[in-house]
């Protein structure tokens, strides 16, 4: 069982919240009221889309050898006009540079991701309309140096799915 503590800021006119990891703070945004001093909880969500799904992406790859050098990830929200504000479209533009990458394989690493290992994108599924965009780019040859950290915790299967 994964827990996070949220503690109101009065000061500050926000909230800190801690996971499980000591020392941890993330500051979240009071809605709507004055300066913003971290993210909006609204924001988090789809910030955790993004994160979830790029740690994803980056496991499958690394399973495939695939010389991967950066992974960026524009997450997009449409949110209903009425309360509670629920999301209606959540969109993910990710962007991932390396040397010598088979688009293909990246294509399918993003969609294994969005349709089967992401649990943020599972939980928001059922009720925002999700898609996924992907671009492949070349990383410059003066890049920084790859790293093969070799096989991760992600589930093996993803490995023998994303090479079918």
């Amino acid at each position: 069982m994964k827990t996070v503590r949220i503690e109101w800021q009065p000061r500050l006119d926000r909230f800190e919240a801690q996971g499980g990891h000591p020392g941890q703070v993330l500051a979240i945004n009071a809605p709507h009221v004055g300066p913003a001093t971290g993210f909006s909880a609204s924001e988090l969500l789809l910030a955790g889309a993004g994160a979830c799904s790029a740690w994803d992406v980056i496991e499958i790859l690394r399973k495939q050898r695939q010389r991967v050098t950066g992974v960026e990830v524009s997450v997009e929200g449409d949110q209903a006009e009425a309360p509670p504000w629920a999301y209606e479209y959540v969109r993910l533009h990710f962007t991932v540079t390396g040397h010598g990458l088979d688009a293909s394989r990246v294509r399918k690493a993003v969609e294994l991701s969005e349709r089967r290992y992401c649990a943020v994108i599972a939980t928001i599924r059922g009720v925002a309309e999700v898609s996924c965009l992907v671009d492949v780019h070349e990383a410059d040859a003066a890049g920084p140096p790859v790293a093969d950290d070799g096989p991760t915790a992600t589930d093996e299967a993803a490995l023998s799915d994303a090479t079918a």
